[in-house]
């Protein structure tokens, strides 16, 4: 493989990183979609490239692009897999064009394949308090676990928000959070009640004993973990995996699951679209437009289950 891929590669992975601010795992994500992760388990663009005698990043036409999209096919990974691997390698020759690195971009008409549309999931209410209520408060882990939770469903947040959190980032007096959200946006959210109780309380009591002297990250951490460091994204949805087990859930319950809970509440609820688009943090109203096909979703189910009229001469049929 010529050493320009990697040169190339190394630009627009450290472009991500400090122009776009776009996470670590997404950085990583963006490599192994481009280069190949280290296990061989899916193969990357130049890997494909590589096999086939691909010596410019120029030299591909739609019958090798097509050629690397079977071949991804055939590897049996998801759909949506297979569309972000295409997007990155789109992105990543986007970039190459605008700082003059490539004269031709040869998959710029590339379509991404059609994705099966799947409603997010959601906890129901019932199922929310038990997740919350799940962690021992009388302990610091415990206190630190029940703010956590209680903040991405307060405030619909993502898991890498969450860790990113500074001390100076709450207000708890006006309930509110500055979060830095994708693209290094920032934007403030609301908290409620319980969240704002659960945070005071991990605060005084739960933070001093996880804070150690002199650890790198932990002085501005809103959230640290037992060795007193920033606590990392995975961490988190192991606690939300841990107690979602304990609450005996029978749903796969993920960080992005209670942010997924906290925008169909709220339309449930009759929040105006654009207020959860700027909640969310969503740059397009289209994105947050998904979860008004849950709550119709469910209002259906509801509907159906509950008016007297609402069943046809066939269900009435077949109780």
């Amino acid at each position: 493989m010529p050493d320009t891929f990697d040169n190339y590669l190394s630009r627009y992975l450290n472009y991500l990183e400090v122009e776009r601010h776009s996470s670590r795992y997404t950085v990583r994500n963006y490599r192994n979609d481009i280069q190949g992760n280290a296990q061989g388990v899916e193969k990357g663009y130049f890997q494909f490239l590589r096999q086939r005698g691909i010596t410019s990043l120029e030299d591909i036409d739609k019958h090798l692009l097509r050629e690397f999209l079977s071949h991804l096919l055939d590897q049996r990974i998801a759909k949506v897999s297979l569309a972000r691997k295409l997007s990155a390698v789109r992105s990543f020759y986007r970039y190459l064009m605008r700082e003059k690195l490539i004269t031709r971009n040869p998959i710029e008409a590339a379509s991404s394949p059609k994705l099966d549309k799947h409603l997010p999931d959601f906890l129901a209410t019932t199922e929310i308090e038990r997740l919350l209520n799940c962690p021992d408060t009388d302990t610091p882990r415990g206190q630190r676990d029940r703010a956590i939770m209680e903040l991405i469903y307060a405030a619909g947040l993502r898991v890498s928000e969450v860790t990113s959190l500074n001390l100076q980032s709450a207000d708890l007096d006006d309930r509110i959070l500055r979060v830095m959200g994708k693209g290094n946006k920032e934007r403030v959210v609301i908290i409620g009640l319980p969240a704002a109780q659960a945070l005071r309380l991990y605060l005084q009591q739960a933070r001093p004993k996880l804070t150690a002297p002199k650890k790198e990250g932990g002085e501005r951490a809103l959230f640290l973990n037992s060795g007193g460091r920033r606590l990392s994204p995975r961490w988190v949805q192991k606690i939300v995996i841990k107690y979602a087990a304990a609450a005996g859930l029978d749903k796969r319950v993920h960080p992005h699951l209670l942010r997924h809970t906290f925008a169909t509440h709220l339309l449930d609820g009759g929040a105006d679209l654009r207020v959860v688009q700027e909640l969310l943090g969503h740059a397009n109203l289209s994105t947050t437009q998904i979860y008004t096909h849950v709550t119709q979703a469910q209002a259906r189910k509801v509907y159906l289950a509950s008016h007297p009229m609402a069943r046809t001469e066939t269900d009435n049929e077949h109780p």
